[in-house]
């Protein structure tokens, strides 16, 4: 009886410890689950404990820390998208617009992630980009009007915007670095908006008169310069045939003189003296025989 007491006493001391075994494997587990954590590429970790930010930090893969006592953030060091959504913004006529996005585009040099973090969070992009833009678009929209805000100077807001934001950031929060920004067009009053479609309209009727003008213009210049071609071929033309015509006759006069002197050489041979009609005119034929001969 007493070996049979003994027996299931050692069994249920045996049962606990193995329940406490049990449950100290659990915990172990758990604390090395919640110690080993992963920090992905392109991504900077930076830690925590008891809510203070530890000065050490690491790089992409795994990483060890005090479970429960130490938390971590990933902190994006590649390049990113930040969408800053329905911008109010005044004009200096006292019109109010919205811009529906803007799109800044940035990333985070990982040597400067320690002290953004610490001055402005892990959350740094709300003070450093979103507040900025708003403040720094109603600056803009302030000293303008609505006519150079939507059209005369629209296409410099993102470059001015750009500009504005990273010179802040140089001397705030160096290492963020500011790529580019994207702007689309803001929302007008729908009154003010058929205005300005009204006004596109017209210039584009215009522009579409100057150049159909500039077309016939040019059409008639063409037309103009082709006649003047033209009339110069045919004075060349004619020039030519009517030189032509004073070499032909050139010709059948040298051809009558010299048959005419043929003549006279004839009748000298055979009767010995000029006929009286070529008699007559014997001298001053021979005189423009030679002449023309000469030519």
């Amino acid at each position: 009886m007493e070996s049979f007491t003994y027996t299931c006493f050692f069994c249920i001391r045996m049962a606990q410890w193995g329940a406490v075994f049990s449950i100290i494997a659990a915990l172990g587990g758990a604390a090395l689950l919640a110690s080993v954590h992963k920090i992905e590429e392109g991504h900077t970790g930076v830690y925590y404990r008891g809510g203070a930010l530890l000065t050490a930090t690491s790089g992409p893969g795994f990483h060890l820390m005090l479970p429960f006592i130490t938390t971590y953030k990933s902190v994006q060091t590649t390049l990113q998208t930040d969408e800053v959504k329905n911008v109010p913004c005044g004009t200096s006529g006292g019109v109010m617009i919205y811009f529906d996005r803007i799109e800044v585009v940035n990333y985070l040099v990982p040597s400067a992630v320690y002290d953004i973090v610490r001055n402005f969070t892990a959350d740094y992009d709300k003070a450093l980009i979103f507040n900025k833009v708003h403040h720094e678009l109603n600056q803009f929209c302030s000293v303008h009007s609505l006519q150079e805000v939507y059209i005369g100077l629209f296409d410099q807001i993102d470059e001015n915007l750009k500009l504005t934001l990273q010179e802040d950031l140089t001397s705030m929060a160096p290492g963020l670095i500011i790529q580019a920004v994207r702007v689309t067009k803001p929302n007008i009053p729908e009154s003010i908006r058929r205005n300005y479609e009204l006004m596109e309209s017209e210039k584009t009727k215009l522009l579409i008169s100057q150049q159909t003008q500039k077309v016939v213009e040019k059409e008639a210049e063409t037309e103009r310069i082709k006649a003047v071609i033209e009339a110069e071929k045919v004075a060349q033309v004619a020039e030519i045939k009517f030189g032509q015509k004073i070499m032909e006759k050139e010709t059948e006069k040298k051809i009558s003189e010299i048959e005419v002197l043929s003549l006279m050489e004839g009748d000298i041979s055979t009767h010995g003296s000029i006929h009286p009609f070529l008699n007559k005119d014997q001298s001053s034929l021979q005189k423009s025989t030679t002449y023309s001969m000469m030519f």
